[in-house]
């Protein structure tokens, strides 16, 4: 038996999950101290009589991280170091940050000798005594936690590693992340992913640290799993060291979840919640990710996130009239105090929904007032944004089934533009929770290989071995490995005939004895 946890921005859903059959069910609203939302489901979802199932796992998929960034709270004084000179002197790390942000982590930056071209060669030697000058300054400085990059090491990490290694033994109680763990091809924009997960750890020390304690609590003897933002779990102590990994997890929940109980493995998902919809797509099952540059906080990143587009279409959303718009402003978490239909004066989305008869809840006689002139042009307006993400974000023109999953999936009509069918799965208010509680371990590798000095072939082992890996260190079983997704980008910009190869491997949560 599994239990899975997702927290968003409004509600927290919970589910208890034996195989494939949905024994218990809860969704609570989203408290402002998550980790007590997080206890206060857990213990919705298995009560006190009930602790001793046979629980395996308990799976979580979190906002605390991105809370944290947006937020700019409790986030660790960060160093970046990188291994370049003498190239990139004219873009410093954090060039292009927002003024508050860096200023919150404080930002220092050192550049130092190394760097690798794009095939392997050497753009200059590492210097030891350049490292150690370093990391006495961080120490004076009280730097936290430290990010490495080095130019193309996620074609040879070992100046990366060079670098960690010098830094642990000079300063020990910094913690380090590098650059070739966490992002692709594009040193700015994988600088930038990893400066992120170093300012994070001290916020991961605390919220997974949280979480072990609440599982602990309940004597369920269960494994802890974070949601990945890719679709797959990570363990507790890999979470812990990786915290970026977790940020838009919540979507992909729902794609996983919306996959599963439709059986769709291609489709376009739409995740209505009480502030807004995240719309994705499915390949295969898994969510697609985005090919271009992320930002998060105003800070572009290349590590793996999903190409997932956000409307402010919601539950909550006030609805204004003449002409009539929708968002982006809600009433979030106070829907049940400031709609019209718990006796409060803002028009909401769910009040036009609930005077045309899509949904029951409520007071339907405090909505006497509104005309149906305004009902009908709301609804429509709703289906008109919907359709146009879509668009957006199909493979071709062919129209492709859509699955409406969240608790506000009645806002949208069943009659959309580019659509084949439009699903609603029974229990799709909880398909986050559901796509957290049957996630696998994942893990993937991406590197830019010369196949003037390899074949391909040895290139796909290479990065398929190397996916397996970083798999097994999130804590996949390893007998149940799997490639799920292969990628081949010939780089004809560069020379000896390059190519970006990109493998996900995906594998089962080790058996529990």
């Amino acid at each position: 038996m599994r239990i899975g946890i997702d927290v968003g921005g409004t509600n927290t859903d919970s589910v208890l999950i034996d195989g494939t059959q949905i024994v218990r069910k809860s969704k609570t609203t989203t408290t402002e101290d998550i980790t007590n939302g997080v206890k206060n489901s857990l213990h919705a979802i298995l009560p006190s009589e009930e602790k001793n199932l046979g629980v395996d796992a308990v799976m979580i998929g979190t906002t605390h991280f991105t809370n944290a960034l947006l937020q700019k709270n409790g986030l660790a004084t960060t160093a970046a170091l990188r291994l370049c000179l003498p190239a990139t002197q004219m873009l410093p790390p954090m060039v292009d940050w927002p003024k508050e942000m860096k200023e919150s982590i404080k930002g220092y930056t050192y550049l130092v000798d190394g760097g690798f071209e794009f095939d392997g060669r050497e753009i200059s030697t590492i210097d030891k005594g350049q490292i150690r000058r370093a990391a006495d300054d961080m120490a004076n400085k009280g730097v936290e936690a430290i990010a490495i990059s080095g130019i193309f090491s996620s074609v040879d990490p070992s100046q990366e590693q060079i670098a960690a290694q010098i830094i642990q033994e000079e300063t020990p109680h910094i913690k380090i992340s590098m650059s070739h763990e966490i992002g692709r091809v594009g040193v700015l924009e994988r600088e930038n992913a990893t400066i992120l997960n170093a300012c994070l750890s001290t916020t991961s020390d605390s919220v997974v640290g949280a979480f072990k304690k609440a599982v602990e609590e309940l004597n369920l003897g269960s494994a802890l799993f974070l949601t990945q933002n890719d679709g797959t779990l990570m363990d507790a102590d890999f979470a812990t060291k990786y915290p970026v990994y977790s940020i838009s997890s919540g979507p992909t929940n729902s794609m996983r979840g919306a996959a599963f109980l439709t059986g769709i493995q291609n489709a376009i998902v739409a995740d209505v919640g009480g502030t807004s919809t995240d719309v994705g797509i499915l390949r295969n099952g898994f969510p697609r990710e985005s090919s271009i540059a992320v930002e998060i906080g105003g800070i572009r990143t290349n590590f793996r996130m999903p190409d997932v587009l956000s409307i402010a279409l919601g539950g909550g959303s006030v609805v204004n009239t003449s002409p009539i718009t929708i968002g982006p402003e809600s009433v979030g978490l106070q829907l049940t105090q400031q709609s019209l239909l718990f006796g409060g004066s803002i028009r909401t989305a769910t009040d036009m929904a609930a005077a045309a008869g899509l949904v029951n809840i409520g007071n339907k006689t405090l909505l006497s007032e509104i005309s149906e002139e305004d009902i009908k042009s709301s609804l429509n307006l709703m289906n008109v944004m919907t359709e146009d993400v879509i668009d957006r974000l199909k493979f071709n023109a062919d129209d492709i089934p859509v699955i409406l999953v969240g608790g506000g999936h009645f806002l949208i009509g069943d009659d959309l533009t580019g659509a084949s069918e439009v699903l609603r799965p029974k229990n799709g208010d909880i398909a986050n929770a559901i796509g957290a509680a049957i996630a696998q371990v994942g893990g993937q590798s991406e590197s830019v290989y010369s196949l003037a000095e390899m074949s391909r072939d040895e290139a796909l082992s290479d990065a398929t071995q190397e996916a397996k890996k970083r798999a097994m260190s999130a804590g996949a079983n390893p007998k149940t490995l799997m490639v799920v997704d292969v990628e081949e980008i010939p780089l004809t910009y560069l020379p000896s005939n390059a190519i970006r190869i990109r493998v996900k491997v995906v594998g089962d949560i080790p058996e529990i004895s």
